[in-house]
């Protein structure tokens, strides 16, 4: 009879108290396909055979969600705590950085508002739509925007991409008594253990096979979970996206637990392998290669002499002796013309500054390919060493140079498509929709961070010497990019050519950019009155007339006055006509980002809003800087060492 009373009290337990009936304990050591109680959406998916579960693959703009599909319900007499283990392989597709992954806690499951890129697939540019989200993310992209300190750095995100708190990825060493820093797109397992309790999240790294650290990586002490998902029951996961570039994102294994004491060990041994796709594709690539160069010889064979000469004028290159040491970066002409489709028109993207440009697909990445005539074998030296030094330039706000291709009288240059074109169609094609001011913000940070990376960061000073509305590039996101460019009158400082270029004229540049963009003319338009002909005047007399925000642009319709007025005053501020006046690029960061505050100077001030008739264009032969061919000035990314910062 006791017994029977007994078991009748758990029965009523069971039914009546749902902690009671699920402890919601689980431990993965590699996936299977049919496991029903995790719930995939979007591009996530378990590789079949692999045991793998995948956030996304190498498309862009693209969010995979996976989490558990049961939510974690906590009682009233129950703390709201929690402790989980995963770990997770960050690869890039191809040899640019993507975007990061990120472990969520949410009241939902709905992440319709969200999107790509640097807002994991949880966020969006104002937040989280409608879903209350605590993430912890692991980031390989910096985004200034948000905050991000670096682009290899984990965060802890409440209800917004914008970090409450982060850290560079390291992980504390209990042998060596230290930090040791972690690259998290490595390709490599890496663990990440996040614990809550109280009001205390504790997030930590480590290798595959170290023990959990003594010190986390980071600790915040003012986390309120039950504000943050309003209630006593959580959704738990994992969020990935893609932009215009991809990174393969995989967990490999997943521990989870409503406290720390009853958290089940993942156990490594058991772990699948990281995938390694890119090695699949070029071994696919490699066969397919092999099989084409057979059924090419074939070909050949029947060929007639004739045809057999057509076809190797039609895929010929020049390969010189000094070319070897730059080989790593050189595509074959016959990828370009496949790539391409013959160069065909329906590929042909527009006429750049000097060449045409079409799109591609090469190795399942969009390309956009140059076609440039060239002649000269010195200046072509010169021009391809160029090139090299610009690959090895890495910056978010950079457009990716991926290669080159030389002919006979013709060099081509592959570079990353940028999906949404020029920043200039935006500003002065009025049949397209204009760019909102909080866009254009962003398009002005990221171009003075890659400035800024540019005159102080990179290994060798590079010297941009034409930032200009039609040079800045829009990728997926609409992200700005700086692209290549051939000195623009109205955008060049008139000391250039009588000093050379410097960091000082890409300032000066840089500043008519600010206002270019802000008020959405251009520097010089003849066909206004001789008061607005020129922009840095004309700016400069609405600043005169305490009227500065009258130059905006009238078409945006919702901005903020104050960031609007800093931006045309840093605008005069690197415009001056004094380059010893200007800022520097790293000033000018902090200076749009707000972090200092612009120095003391009015519309009055020697060199503020002076104009000086714009020579002909003269630009000074530099090495490693320009090629004459046809008595035409052909020009890249003019690179000067060592003077100039």
């Amino acid at each position: 009879m006791i017994r029977g009373l007994l078991l009748g009290i758990i029965l009523m337990l069971y039914c009546v108290c749902p902690s009671f009936q699920q402890d919601t304990t689980f431990v993965y050591n590699g996936f299977d396909q049919g496991d029903h109680r995790l719930h995939l959406d979007g591009s996530a998916i378990i590789l079949p055979k692999k045991h793998v579960l995948q956030l996304t693959n190498a498309t862009a703009t693209q969010i995979g969600h996976a989490f558990f599909q049961e939510p974690v319900d906590f009682n009233s007499s129950e703390p709201v705590s929690f402790s989980t283990h995963f770990v997770c392989a960050l690869l890039p597709v191809g040899e640019t950085s993507g975007h990061g992954m990120a472990f969520f806690v949410s009241h939902s499951t709905d992440f319709k508002g969200a999107e790509p890129s640097r807002f994991f697939g949880l966020f969006n540019a104002n937040g989280s739509a409608s879903t209350r989200v605590l993430a912890v993310e692991l980031d390989i992209a910096k985004a200034p925007d948000v905050g991000d300190i670096s682009d290899n750095h984990v965060g802890i995100d409440v209800n917004s991409a914008k970090s409450v708190i982060s850290a560079n990825a390291s992980y504390f060493s209990d042998k060596k008594g230290r930090k040791i820093d972690m690259k998290l797109l490595s390709g490599d397992p890496i663990q990440v253990w996040v614990d809550y309790e109280g009001t205390t999240l504790n997030v930590s790294l480590a290798p595959l096979r170290n023990k959990k650290p003594s010190q986390p990586l980071l600790s915040s002490t003012s986390i309120n979970l039950t504000e943050i998902v309003q209630g006593r029951r959580m959704f738990v996961g994992f969020s990935g996206a893609t932009g215009s570039t991809m990174t393969y994102q995989y967990i490999l294994g997943w521990s989870f637990s409503k406290t720390m004491a009853s958290l089940q060990k993942i156990d490594v041994s058991k772990l699948p392998k990281v995938p390694h796709p890119h090695n699949k594709i070029k071994s696919t690539s490699l066969v397919l290669d092999a099989l084409l160069g057979l059924i090419s010889l074939l070909v050949l064979g029947l060929l007639t002499g004739a045809a057999y000469m057509y076809r190797k004028n039609l895929y010929a290159e020049v390969r010189e002796e000094w070319e070897k040491e730059y080989g790593p970066f050189r595509y074959s002409y016959k990828s370009l013309y496949k790539a391409t489709k013959g160069f065909s028109r329906n590929e042909f993207l527009g006429r750049g500054g000097f060449g045409e440009v079409y799109k591609g697909t090469l190795e399942l990445r969009e390309v956009a390919v140059k076609k440039v005539s060239h002649d000269g074998e010195e200046g072509m030296k010169q021009f391809v060493a160029e090139i090299v030094c610009m690959r090895r330039l890495k910056h978010r706000s950079l457009v990716p140079l991926l290669g080159d291709c030389r002919r006979q009288h013709e060099l081509l240059l592959v570079s990353e498509y940028m999906p949404n074109g020029s920043l200039d169609h935006y500003l002065f094609n009025h049949d397209r929709s204009t760019l909102p001011w909080w866009r254009r913000f962003a398009i002005l940070n990221d171009i003075a961070s890659a400035l800024s990376y540019l005159h102080t960061e990179a290994e060798q000073v590079v010297i941009h010497r034409d930032i200009k509305a039609a040079n800045v590039m829009l990728d997926a996101e609409f992200n700005g990019r700086l692209g290549d460019f051939v000195g623009t009158v109205g955008y060049m400082a008139p000391e250039i050519t009588t000093m050379g270029p410097s960091t000082g004229t890409d300032v000066y540049a840089f500043g008519v950019f600010l206002l270019e963009v802000t008020c959405g003319r251009r520097p010089v338009e003849p066909g206004l009155s001789a008061a607005k002909r020129f922009l840095i005047k004309w700016v400069c007399d609405c600043w005169k007339r305490s009227s500065l925000i009258d130059a905006i642009d009238p078409r945006l319709a919702e901005f903020s006055s104050k960031e609007v007025e800093r931006v045309l005053k840093v605008g005069l501020l690197c415009a001056n006509l004094a380059p010893s006046a200007r800022p520097s690029m790293e000033q000018v960061v902090q200076y749009l980002n707000g972090n200092l505050a612009l120095p003391e100077f009015w519309p009055y001030s020697p060199g503020i809003g002076v104009i000086i008739p714009p020579p002909q264009l003269m630009l000074p032969s530099l090495s490693l800087s320009s090629y004459s061919s046809n008595n035409s000035m052909f020009m890249t990314h003019s690179i000067v060492y060592g003077s100039g910062r």
